[in-house]
């Protein structure tokens, strides 16, 4: 397939609270890769059923950020997730809104700083 995403790295300044975030957030589950220069925490993923593969990584190369791209998780109702990310730490930046034929979206800011999306199809 022609552009597909196979995997993503989100940048983070401290694994352990980046992961307790996204497991509260999202319900995640993790596998840790100690890499010499860039451990991770792997998002685990079932690739067989078409879950992309991607991870929590701390590296000197790059940082957190708000601006530029914006991945989404996919869920069943954005509205669920939304009212996670406050109590977790996170900063809500718009909550469950309307893109027409396409379902919807909300934004926050992870305890990281980076800008996250999150879209449903209802």
């Amino acid at each position: 397939m022609k552009n597909k995403l196979t995997w993503y790295e989100i940048n983070v300044t401290d694994l352990e609270r980046a992961k307790t975030f996204y497991q509260t957030v999202f319900g995640s589950e993790f596998t840790f890769v100690d890499m010499p220069e860039a451990p991770m925490y792997m998002f685990n993923a079932d690739q067989e059923s078409g879950e992309v593969g991607g991870a929590l990584v701390k590296t000197n190369d790059n940082a957190p950020s708000n601006r530029g791209t914006v991945i989404y998780f996919g869920s069943q109702d954005v509205a669920i997730e939304a009212t996670k990310v406050e109590p977790a730490g996170g900063k809500l930046l718009f909550p469950k809104t309307s893109i027409g034929d396409f379902g919807f979206i909300a934004h926050f800011i992870d305890t990281e700083g980076n800008r996250i999306g999150l879209h449903s199809e209802k």
